[in-house]
């Protein structure tokens, strides 16, 4: 077999495949925003007391890597995240299972193939520095080595880890589920962390970038060693300062430190290769036994009973009419229903920890069960309110449900109300309390989340027919909204300065809007 043409074959097709999709046109719309973004400095990079560099070909190509690793990092992730999933849905996977074609050599081509997928992303930036720099330049030559060098030395590591991360992620049992989707922003937050240590190289390049402006700088104002800090701003504080920056001066270490990146990306695709099954069947679907080992296909034959069908006369059958009443909407049973789908098959811990939050919220002081346990409570469901919406995609199960009578005004907001039952049931230590205290507006905003949280997740499940945008989309903005209490995005409203409970209930219903009007068109109403 040559193991190198069918790599790049392999990673071709993959390739092309995803850039015919629309996510991919949406996330090149994304890259140009962000372009957009650092041109009208709306994102701005701040070192020290308040300096910005110059914007020469140093500084602008660094800023641009470091909003395109912090952000194809995050977002990449998640689109690139179902390369091995789709080749399983699709019993494409069986058909290259049959090949010759070994376990690494398939995970290293589809680790090359969110690679390309990623530096698509990448190439768009360079071209938007370049475009930035003969716009924006504040004197000085235009130097293309070092307004590309970061993409090329931080970004392309970075990225590749990042693609490598995908595959391993979709190779383990427990990290392929929508719980790995969680997983990997708390893992990206640490990543970054790395930045923030004097001892290890973060993937994202902020350590040494960090360093390098920090030596700079130092020449022009000392004060600023003492509480030096390296930041990225997003419509925040602006930049008072400038100083003179030409670029990291790149050596052996630091060439080497970015090598090892990629080295470390290879190893983590190898890695995945041993615990990819390869689809085998018997490892895939069917059930283990008591020793936790599958049953043999040999076994599994003998299980299986043959059916036979006695010859029939085939003659004319009558429908029973529908009795007068059986129409009735019983909205009680279809949220019980939907309620029983969305539990179905969560582990008893999963219950223990939700109570275990729930007295928390009733037991702890009002202000820490508002700032701290009920942030907790809420994104403990995460996994239960990304089934809205998909559910049907998920399992082929639409053409059935929507055959029948009214599912359009019955089955919509009997799922919805589902959701908001488990947003009100965790939270409702909090609410409770709220409401025993006559706090309001705080309860307001306790309403306005039960109400708001679950039609983000509907909406973005009918539109995508997907759990990954809402688990992707939900866990980084409850981070930086309510766990952080920032105002204007904590829909929760945590804390009464960051409180919008009007705004977020008026969102909650355009947002139920819009899944009423998509699930309208997919069901061919006109």
């Amino acid at each position: 077999m040559n193991t190198p043409r069918v790599l790049y074959q392999m990673a071709r097709a993959d390739f092309l495949e995803r850039v015919r999709r629309y996510s991919f046109l949406l996330t090149l719309a994304g890259a140009l925003y962000l372009a957009w973004a650092v041109g009208t400095e709306k994102v701005e990079l701040i070192v020290g007391n308040g300096y910005r560099g110059i914007y020469n070909s140093a500084w602008t190509g660094t800023l641009m890597t470091v909003c395109c690793t912090t952000w194809l990092s995050l977002i990449g992730f998640y689109i690139v995240k179902n390369s091995i999933h789709r080749d399983s849905e699709t019993r494409v996977g069986r058909i290259l299972a049959a090949t010759p074609m070994s376990k690494p050599v398939y995970t290293v081509a589809k680790a090359l193939s969110n690679f390309a997928v990623l530096g698509c992303m990448i190439l768009i930036l360079m071209l938007a520095a370049l475009v930035m720099q003969l716009v924006r330049a504040e004197g000085q030559a235009i130097s293309l080595w070092q307004l590309w060098a970061p993409f090329l030395l931080i970004a392309l590591p970075s990225v590749a880890l990042t693609a490598s991360l995908a595959v391993l992620f979709e190779t383990l049992p427990v990290l392929r589920s929508g719980a790995g989707n969680v997983l990997y922003f708390f893992l990206w937050v640490a990543l970054l962390a790395l930045g923030a240590s004097d001892r290890w190289e973060d993937p994202a390049g902020l350590r040494m970038l960090s360093a390098s402006t920090r030596a700079a700088l130092s020449k022009i104002d000392s004060s600023n060693l003492s509480s030096f800090h390296f930041s990225l701003t997003i419509g925040g504080m602006h930049a008072t300062h400038t100083f003179l920056w030409n670029g990291i001066e790149w050596n052996a270490r630091l060439l080497l430190a970015r090598l090892l990146w990629m080295v470390a990306a290879l190893g983590l695709t190898l890695v995945a290769s041993v615990f990819f099954t390869r689809f085998d069947p018997a490892k895939e679907w069917f059930k283990r036994g008591k020793n936790g080992v599958a049953d043999p296909p040999a076994a599994v034959a003998e299980k299986l009973t043959p059916i036979s069908f006695p010859a029939q006369t085939v003659s004319a059958s009558h429908l029973t009419p529908l009795a007068r009443g059986a129409d009735r909407w019983r909205l009680p049973q279809l949220v019980a229903s939907e309620l029983r789908l969305m539990l179905k098959g969560q582990p008893w811990w999963w219950y223990t920890v939700a109570a275990g939050l729930l007295i928390a919220e009733l037991a702890s002081p009002l202000d820490a069960a508002r700032t701290g346990v009920l942030v907790a409570a809420w994104i403990w469901p995460v996994l239960i309110w990304s089934q809205m919406g998909c559910r049907e995609v998920r399992y082929a199960t639409g053409p059935l449900l929507f055959s029948s009578e009214r599912a359009l005004t019955r089955q919509l907001p009997a799922l919805w109300t589902a959701g908001v039952a488990v947003a009100a049931l965790t939270g409702g230590g909090v609410g409770l309390r709220l409401w025993l205290t006559s706090d309001w507006r705080s309860l307001a905003a306790w309403i306005s989340a039960v109400l708001f949280i679950p039609s983000l997740a509907l909406v973005l499940g009918i539109w995508s027919g997907s759990r990954i945008p809402f688990e992707a989309l939900y866990t980084v903005w409850w981070y930086i909204g309510p766990a952080h209490h920032l105002p204007g995005i904590d829909f929760m409203g945590t804390t009464a300065a960051s409180s919008r409970p009007e705004f977020y209930a008026l969102a909650a219903g355009v947002l139920l809007a819009m899944s009423y009007w998509k699930r309208r068109l997919r069901m061919g109403y006109a």
